[in-house]
């Protein structure tokens, strides 16, 4: 087992592979896709490394794959839905949620389609998640104590064979729910960090991302996992937040 709360200047694959089985609470990371960038020449083995992530990940433990499509000769990829089947119908986790990373601002492009804003973030865990801290917001309607509930519909709901069912009770609408899961960060410059190193690396996570990720599917202790560490942005959050954390990036001139 390697030492924790070290970055390795290592490829995945071999790093993964010193790790022991069961070891990893949570996994943040964006990996390259699609060759959409070059990094430094390396290449990756994406089947391997996802075979590698189900076996160091714990049981309840969490993956947060980053990831988008390339557009080759007008059409998409489809690549990162290819690797959300292989981590569910191949590696055996579940896909626990497909969640949006919407960027409030975003490189305009001219082409023959509506401008490209959002990243998937594919929420995977390795059976029930031990660890949901929900982020909340407050729900606009809460002084309404029974807000939609009109007289015409407060009796009955229909089931899923097309029946009416009376409805026995109301619930309140709470102070706060639950966020939905389109997520909207600002990028670019001086957005995603503070940090002027970070943006030597040619594509950063947003700090508030990782934060957010963290504080959501992993306690104060856990260890945080980044296969493709580049600026250090998981590393840097998880220790935020008193997590602990190991990292790997071949690419040691990215990110130093």
């Amino acid at each position: 087992m390697l030492k924790l709360n070290r970055i390795y200047n290592i490829d995945c694959i071999k790093g993964l592979g010193k790790l022991d089985d069961g070891c990893i609470d949570l996994t943040i990371t964006s990996p390259p896709y699609d060759s959409k960038r070059v990094y430094k020449g390396h290449d990756w083995d994406f089947e391997s490394t996802a075979n590698e992530l189900y076996r160091v990940t714990k049981d309840g433990g969490v993956v947060i794959w980053v990831v988008a499509d390339a557009t080759v000769k007008g059409s998409e990829t489809g690549t990162s839905f290819k690797q959300a089947l292989y981590f569910k119908d191949v590696c055996g986790f579940r896909l626990h949620d497909t969640m949006i990373y919407a960027k409030e601002s975003y490189k305009p492009l001219t082409h023959d389609r509506y401008e490209q804003q959002f990243e998937y973030m594919f929420v995977f865990a390795k059976g029930k998640p031990k660890t949901f801290n929900p982020l909340m917001k407050p729900n606009k309607y809460h002084e309404n104590k029974y807000f939609g509930m009109k007289a015409y519909d407060s009796t009955y709901f229909r089931e899923k064979d097309d029946s009416m069912k009376q409805r026995n009770n109301r619930n309140p609408v709470r102070k706060e729910g639950i966020k939905p899961n389109i997520w909207w960060y600002d990028v670019g410059g001086k957005k995603c960090t503070t940090d002027s190193i970070a943006y030597k690396h040619p594509a950063i996570m947003p700090e508030k991302l990782v934060s957010d990720h963290i504080l959501s599917w992993s306690d104060k202790g856990d260890v945080v996992l980044d296969p493709f560490v580049g600026s250090g942005t998981t590393a840097k959050m998880a220790l935020i937040h008193k997590r602990k954390y190991i990292g790997f990036e071949i690419a040691r001139s990215i990110a130093r």
